[in-house]
């Protein structure tokens, strides 16, 4: 279990002025992919120069370090790393110099074959400064390279040797390559610049905050090089069977975001009538956990004919407690994350709407934050299954152990969060988010069923 990352590349062409400033603003749209490092890599007359930093991107980047990232190609990255990989060394882009010249990576997903290949490479002399899956990527490219006519077509050999989920971006000094696994676990986006110039990004909300026009999804299996010429396929894998993570439309994604066709907004708003019409309930109003708990509730208060209210005044400058490194983090900060708006909740019957239970202790500081506030009943409604299986594919799921749903039915959870009723998405509607006729996406958090050995 690695990283949930946000990554963005820019091939300016000599036609973007300040380029380094989009790749900012880029990265500042998808901080909620990442939030402990970040980093920006430009491409200037051969040379690749990069700055990162552990914190937020408003933190790490100053308008006197964008001034100096001078390059019209950059590459640059959000990230959250695993428990035990917060460190500037796993920070991306990755930046390496090898026998052909430099070469750049930054990538969101895992390899279920790291090791494999790390044990493999390290045999043969190759040294790693950490265990991060962009700097393995970026030694296989590199080594590939020297027996390649260009870098797409080491990019090319590089993918038939990994396994897992990668939706990465590569950089060499003239070129950059994108590249998505074959069943597509984390997006990735083409999108155009007012100038002709193109940028991929891992979600279309970046797209809109430089003003970048959508062009289409990089498809499973599909390698795009962008260079002087524009942007074009230069490799699709037949038969790729698409299986995007079904999180990303329940939680990671921004609502403004679109994803393989489909509206992050718009599935969550389905899923908040699906839960309605599994769960109902009598109450007299119906509130989401801030943020992506919000458009779900607003779903099933449509579909229940409940009002919908505000419940929560959330601090934004706060980082998710789901993806926090240690439970005491997680727990300390969901008391200065969320302020109860008293007036809404007292004395009522209330329908509160998250988006997950992965260990359960958030959510009855929640249900203990309503209760102190006066809410006479609180009805808990989850809009995704329980979850019972880690992530392999570069969600930060806890183990098997740590998944409370392992070890208490949905009466004896309800009972320990002080609920006083829970219920949640059934798994087989899950498709229904998405309008999806077949299991076009993974759900193996859910259900066990890993598309990747």
């Amino acid at each position: 279990m690695h990283e949930e990352c946000g990554v963005f590349a820019l091939y300016g062409n000599g036609q973007i002025e300040n380029p380094a400033e989009y790749a900012y603003l880029a990265l500042y749209a998808m901080q909620h992919r990442g939030q402990q490092s970040c980093g920006i890599a430009v491409s200037n007359d051969g040379v690749i120069d990069c700055e990162k930093g552990m914190g937020l991107v408003s933190e790490v980047f100053s308008e006197d370090k964008l001034a100096k990232l001078s390059g019209q190609n950059i590459t640059a990255h959000v990230l959250y790393s695993a428990k035990g990989a917060s460190n500037i060394q796993s920070a991306q882009p990755i930046v390496m110099r090898y026998g052909k010249g430099r070469l750049c990576v930054a990538t969101n997903g895992s390899l279920v074959n790291a090791k494999e290949l790390r044990d493999l490479l390290a045999q043969n002399g190759a040294m790693f400064r950490s265990n991060s899956d962009a700097e393995l990527i970026a030694q296989i490219v590199a080594k590939e390279r020297m027996f390649c006519h260009s870098i797409e077509e080491a990019v090319k050999m590089t993918c038939e040797n990994i396994k897992g989920a990668y939706s990465m971006v590569i950089m060499s000094p003239t070129k950059i390559v994108a590249a998505r696994d074959p069943y597509g676990f984390r997006p990735l986006v083409l999108g155009k610049m007012p100038e002709g110039c193109y940028v991929v990004v891992s979600e279309t909300c970046a797209l809109n905050a430089i003003g970048a026009e959508f062009v289409r999804d990089i498809m499973p299996g599909e390698i795009v090089v962008i260079d002087e010429s524009g942007a074009r396929t230069y490799y699709q894998k037949e038969n790729c069977e698409r299986k995007i993570c079904i999180f990303e439309y329940i939680y990671f994604a921004r609502p403004d975001s679109v994803m393989d066709g489909v509206s992050i907004h718009g599935s969550r708003v389905n899923a908040g009538r699906l839960l309605a019409r599994q769960h109902p309930v009598e109450a007299d109003i119906v509130i989401g956990v801030p943020d992506s708990g919000l458009d779900a509730a607003t779903g099933y208060a449509r579909e229940s004919g409940i009002p919908f209210g505000m419940g929560f005044v959330r601090n934004n400058y706060v980082g998710r407690t789901f993806i926090k490194p240690t439970q005491e983090q997680r727990s300390t900060s969901v008391g200065i994350k969320l302020n109860v708006l008293a007036e809404n909740i007292k004395g009522k019957r209330v329908v509160m709407v998250d988006d997950s239970i992965v260990r359960g202790t958030t959510c009855a500081d929640i249900i203990r934050l309503l209760k102190n506030a006066g809410a006479k009943e609180v009805h808990v409604r989850i809009s995704s299954p329980t979850i019972h299986h880690p992530c392999f594919y570069g969600t930060d799921i806890p183990t098997r152990e740590e998944l409370t749903s392992n070890h208490h039915s949905v009466d004896e959870l309800c009972e320990i969060i002080g609920a006083d009723s829970l219920g949640f998405l059934d798994r087989d509607s899950l498709g229904e988010l998405i309008g999806a006729c077949s299991k076009t996406y993974c759900d193996a958090c859910f259900t066990g069923d890993y598309p990747v050995e």
